[in-house]
């Protein structure tokens, strides 16, 4: 079980794809830029998944770095397109941790990958509707 501020902190959060403009995702705020970026590739959803601090335990940030470049290697030998991002703290208290939206991976998938990863949680979201927080503990 999720403690009750972590799980707020999470629904909080900015999940940040990276390019020109950075798309900005809110947990269960539909969002047009990314709704574009969907269509112009030819996806149907997408998931924000994050390789730092698993089981929502801060972990120094070498530890986290070298998670999201094993992470970023294992999406990049997939099938799968992914742009790099990061999860951010609107209120600043952490630090932000490096993360991927994988276009098109199934939900199940998705999750399989946060569990390897021992994520608390991954957001996933389908084109046209709001980025969903699904809770992986």
């Amino acid at each position: 079980m999720i403690p009750e501020p972590l799980l707020l902190a999470y629904k909080a959060a900015h999940y940040v794809v990276f390019g020109e403009p950075d798309i900005v995702l809110k947990v269960d705020e539909p969002n047009a830029h990314l709704d574009a970026l969907l269509e112009a590739k030819r996806a149907a959803c997408a998931a924000f998944i994050s390789a730092a601090n698993p089981h929502g335990e801060p972990r120094n940030l070498v530890r986290n770095v070298v998670a999201f470049q094993v992470l970023k290697i294992l999406v990049r030998k997939s099938r799968y397109l992914c742009f790099e991002g990061e999860g951010r703290d609107p209120k600043g208290v952490w630090r932000p941790e490096g993360s991927v939206l994988v276009l098109d991976m199934p939900r199940a998938e998705a999750e399989a990958l946060g569990n390897r990863f021992e994520q608390n949680a991954i957001v996933y979201v389908k084109k046209g509707g709001g980025p969903e927080l699904v809770v992986l503990r």
